[in-house]
């Protein structure tokens, strides 16, 4: 199980995970950070990050927290990335975080109603970022290849 799979099923009550969440989870995170060829190397910290079509729709996990930070939820992505209890986000605030367009995109891609995906992404993204910051940081390239099987 690589990096990616391992944390979405710590993120998940139970583990369990229903296929389209998954596919959109994949689809707005991993493609270029969690194995993809062109994994990027570790940015500086502060630096913003890539946001080349390789990095699942935002750029990967730097692209999100960007995101997040960019749309006034800092205080909720730092919670995730940081040690300490996660912040709850509510499904309009994650709509308003990633932007109508990944929304659509992100249900398009996995089948699933925009509602749907909101209220499930909100239940789990909290986790999954939790999971892939481990010490309340970005994994390095390092770590990333030493998860791959």
């Amino acid at each position: 199980m690589g990096l990616f799979d391992d944390a979405l099923g710590k993120a998940v009550p139970g583990g369990s995970i229903a296929k389209p969440l998954m596919i959109a989870a994949a689809a707005l995170l991993a493609a270029r950070m969690f194995g993809g060829k062109d994994a990027p190397q570790q940015a500086p910290a502060g630096a913003p990050a890539p946001a080349d079509v390789d990095g699942g729709l935002i750029g990967g996990l730097g692209g999100l927290i960007d995101k997040f930070r960019n749309a006034g939820q800092g205080d909720v992505i730092d919670s995730w990335v940081g040690s300490g209890q996660n912040k709850p986000i509510q499904p309009p605030a994650l709509e308003q975080a990633l932007g109508r367009t990944t929304i659509s995109d992100l249900a398009r891609k996995s089948g699933m109603s925009e509602q749907e995906l909101l209220a499930q992404l909100s239940q789990v993204l909290p986790g999954l970022v939790d999971n892939l910051t481990p010490q309340g940081r970005m994994p390095t390239d390092q770590e990333i290849r030493g998860y791959r099987r």
